[in-house]
C-alpha cells in the first residue's frame, strides 16, 4: 500500500525547488564574489546556493561541506569575518532547521547582518521571517568566549569555581547580554550571572508565585522603580536587575551577603534585622549566591545612595 505524502514531504520539496530556482537565477548570491573558483571545485563562499541545493538532494559538491551540519560549521566560521554570503547561508540554515534546530530569532539576526551589506536575497528572506528582536540571538559559535575564572589578590580561591564557569558557559547567550551591560553598571558579570542562576535558572519567562518575573525575577514594583518596560525581555530585565544590584551594592557598601539578602527579602528587612534576616528561605538564598560567587565584597559606586545604617564604618 502506498502511503500518502505528508505535509513535511511537501515542505521539503518546496524548499528544494526554491533553492534550485535561486541557484539558477542568482548564481552570484546577491553580493560581490568572495573569490574565484579553482578548476571544477566550487567556492562555498562565492555561491552558497549550489552547496545548499546539493545537500538538499543528498549530494556533495567538491570543495564544499558534505552535510548540513558541516555547512553550519563552515558558514559560521566564515561569518566571523563578516562574509555576507556566509551570513545569508547561516540565516537560511536556521530558518529551515537544516543541520541545527530551527530558530527564527537566530535566522533573522544573521539575515539582517547580510542584508545590511546589501545582500538582496537576505533582504527577501528577512521580509518573510521578520526583523530580529530587540535582543539579537546569535549562534553559539559566534558568541563571546566563556567567562574567565577570576582570582582576587587577597583571596586564596578564585571568585568562581571551574564548575560555576562551566555553568555560566552553558548559558552563553544570556552571558553575552550580561557582559555587554555589566560594565555600564560597574558590576562583575559573574556576580550578575550568579543572581540569574539562583533567581530563575536562566529562564527568561519564569514567573514566581509572588509575581517576580523574568531572568532576574523582578517584582512589578522593582521593575517600575528601575524603568523596566518588559520584564520578560531578557535585555530589559537584566538592565533592571543590574540597576538594582548597583543600588544595593552602594547601599550596603559592597557587602555581598547583605546585598543577596536584600535582593531576596528586601533592603528594609535587612535593616530591620540588622543583618541577614532569620528567614530560612533568605539564609538559604544567601548561601546559594555565595557558593556561586565566592567573594565577601564587590566594588561599589560611592555617593550613589546614602549607605545603610547597619554597615560598619571604619
Amino acid at each position: 500500500m502506498t502511503s500518502k505524502p505528508t505535509i513535511s514531504h511537501y515542505k521539503k520539496i518546496a524548499s528544494i525547488v526554491s533553492l534550485t530556482m535561486l541557484a539558477l537565477l542568482c548564481p552570484t548570491a546577491g553580493v560581490a564574489d568572495s573569490g574565484p573558483t579553482t578548476g571544477s571545485r566550487t567556492n562555498p563562499l562565492k555561491n552558497p546556493y549550489s552547496i545548499l541545493v546539493a545537500l538538499a538532494f543528498g549530494k556533495k559538491i567538491e570543495g564544499g561541506p558534505a552535510t548540513y551540519a558541516e555547512a553550519v560549521t563552515f558558514y559560521c566560521r566564515a561569518s566571523r569575518s563578516g562574509d555576507a554570503n556566509a551570513q545569508y547561508a547561516m540565516g537560511w540554515l536556521y530558518a529551515k532547521g537544516r543541520g541545527v534546530e530551527q530558530d527564527d530569532y537566530i535566522a533573522s539576526t544573521m539575515l539582517a547582518k547580510a542584508a545590511d551589506q546589501g545582500h538582496q536575497d537576505a533582504k527577501a528572506l528577512l521580509a518573510e521571517i521578520g526583523e530580529p528582536a530587540s535582543v539579537s540571538e546569535m549562534p553559539s559559535c559566534l558568541l563571546p568566549d566563556p567567562p574567565p575564572v577570576v582570582a582576587v589578590a587577597d583571596e586564596v580561591e578564585p571568585i568562581i569555581s571551574e564548575e560555576t564557569a562551566a555553568l555560566f558557559n552553558s548559558q552563553r547567550r544570556i552571558y553575552a547580554i550580561v557582559e555587554k551591560l555589566a560594565e555600564k553598571y560597574e558590576i562583575d558579570a559573574n556576580l550578575a550571572m550568579a543572581f540569574i542562576a539562583v533567581e530563575s535558572g536562566f529562564n527568561s519567562q519564569a514567573t514566581s508565585p509572588k509575581n517576580a518575573q523574568g531572568l532576574m525575577q523582578l517584582i512589578p514594583e522593582t521593575a517600575a522603580r528601575f524603568r523596566v518596560k518588559n520584564a520578560y525581555n531578557p535585555e530589559d530585565n537584566i538592565k533592571g536587575g543590574l540597576a538594582y544590584l548597583q543600588w544595593l551594592l552602594a547601599f550596603f557598601q559592597g557587602d555581598i551577603e547583605l546585598v543577596a539578602a536584600a535582593y531576596n527579602a528586601g533592603e528594609r528587612a535587612v535593616e530591620r534585622h540588622k543583618g541577614i534576616p532569620p528567614y530560612p528561605e533568605t539564609r538559604n538564598y544567601v548561601k546559594k549566591i555565595t557558593k556561586l560567587y565566592r567573594s565577601r565584597s564587590h566594588p561599589y559606586r560611592d555617593g550613589l545612595v546614602e549607605p545603610s545604617t547597619i554597615v560598619i564604618r571604619y
